[in-house]
């Protein structure tokens, strides 16, 4: 009888328990990026941070659980650095590539324009990022994953954000292409529409607006959840949930996931 029952409690145990995954995070240092790693971590998951800012990284490392997670110092804006980093890993299986690295802020036509900083970060950065690491993703078995961090303005228009709403809209249409290339491979490709998130890159964006229309922070957030049906921002660690699903699932490819309380409503 105890033979019996200790089979069925293994049995229960290989097929309920999700095997481990390695998953390489880029913009892993803070917000989204963070909140994923913690997400990952907490069941069971290896995670590969990458980023610019060692600092931030070894942050977020000291949060996860434990596990053989590392970090990884690049910058996805430098083939060069991506490279040095993928010549550090090339004997590692990855099972997803989470493409989450991005900057935000407002650009000018002028002088200092940011256009060329935002496109390069957020789109060609992108590009850049899962071209380099797309050989390790290849050795996996199974379903492979490539998620990106797209934004709900990339189904809006904002002033003076031309620069940011034309990347996250063009990441979509990154993934869409990658979606079809990639689909005999058995790699599944998405992106994710966050609206606003509380994390520190949100509360500058709040704070920038409301210094140029000379209103408090606070003023401005009432205003902005004017048009959000939830009244409320998403939390990090919702977002990361989102993305854990995603990882987890062999059927969805090629779609662009809103997660803003309501702020876009696609049918």
């Amino acid at each position: 009888m105890f033979a019996i029952a200790s089979f069925l409690a293994m049995t229960f145990f290989y097929t309920f328990t999700p095997m481990s995954k390695t998953y390489i995070i880029s913009g892993a240092g803070s917000g989204i990026g963070r909140a994923i790693a913690q997400k990952l971590s907490t069941i069971g998951n290896t995670c590969i941070l990458l980023g610019r800012n060692e600092a931030n990284l070894q942050q977020t490392l000291n949060t996860l659980h434990k596990g053989e997670h590392q970090i990884i110092i690049a910058d996805i804006r430098n083939k060069e650095s991506l490279q040095t980093a993928f010549e550090k890993l090339s004997d590692t299986t990855i099972n997803g590539l989470i493409a989450n690295s991005g900057i935000g802020g407002e650009n000018q036509w002028g002088d200092n324009d940011r256009w060329n900083q935002i496109i390069d970060t957020n789109l060609t950065g992108t590009y850049n990022f899962v071209n380099t690491f797309l050989p390790l993703l290849r050795k996996a078995e199974d379903t492979k994953q490539l998620l990106i961090t797209s934004s709900v303005l990339a189904r809006l228009g904002v002033p003076n954000y031309s620069a940011y709403c034309a990347s996250k809209a063009g990441l979509l249409g990154l993934m869409r292409s990658w979606a079809n290339q990639f689909a005999p491979e058995n790699i599944l490709v998405n992106a994710i529409c966050p609206g606003w998130v509380d994390t520190d890159m949100a509360q500058q964006g709040l704070q920038g607006i409301a210094d140029g229309i000379g209103i408090s922070k606070q003023e401005f957030y009432d205003i902005a959840m004017q048009s959000v049906p939830l009244r409320r921002m998403s939390q990090p660690e919702e977002i990361a949930d989102l993305v854990a699903y995603l990882l987890n699932q062999s059927s969805i490819t090629g779609q662009a996931i809103d997660i803003n309380c309501g702020a876009v409503m696609n049918s």
